[in-house]
């Protein structure tokens, strides 16, 4: 295949999942700019072997790998540098539900970086705990582990209050 060719196909491919790819890293992260930096990241590193990714059985399902490794290694390395803020910057919603969602984003901000990865792919990506095990390379039983503590954290960190929220 051409040089052409593969850049075109490259580009459409990226094209059609940077959508998915930034909600996840928002998701992730919780900020708009590091969101867009991480999809940069892993679409350079899947650029770099798009030979390799375009013959995996999921192209997709890979460049999600690439995105939660991408992620879970820059928290690590920003670890030390980085300190949350009292409050979140004020976000415009039209959505009833507003407030509640930045509710469960901070909380959502407040779990170590495995087990937000787990939460966003089990419940916000609706992935199956065989594909989040598959994507963050750990074992089914690990996955249900840290997704059962994410979700009672989750609950006591929002508070009694809010004991009806269901998140899927």
């Amino acid at each position: 295949m051409s040089t052409a060719n593969t850049l075109d196909e490259f580009q459409g491919f990226a094209r059609a999942l940077t959508p998915r790819l930034f909600r996840t890293a928002l998701l992730m992260s919780g900020d708009w700019h590091l969101a867009e930096d991480l999809v940069q990241t892993a679409l350079g590193k899947i650029f770099s072997s798009w030979s390799r990714v375009r013959r995996a059985d999921s192209p997709e399902a890979y460049a999600h790998t690439v995105l939660m490794r991408t992620y879970i290694s820059h928290r690590r390395l920003r670890r030390s540098s980085e300190h949350p803020v009292a409050a979140l910057p004020e976000h415009t919603s039209s959505g009833p539900d507003s407030a509640l969602r930045i509710t469960l984003l901070a909380a959502l901000a407040e779990l170590p970086p495995r087990d937000r990865a787990v939460v966003v792919l089990r419940y916000w990506e609706d992935r199956s705990v065989e594909e989040t095990a598959s994507v963050l390379g750990m074992t089914k039983g690990s996955v249900r582990n840290r997704s059962s503590r994410a979700l009672a954290r989750l609950r006591r960190t929002i508070g009694d209050g809010q004991d009806s929220i269901a998140v899927h």
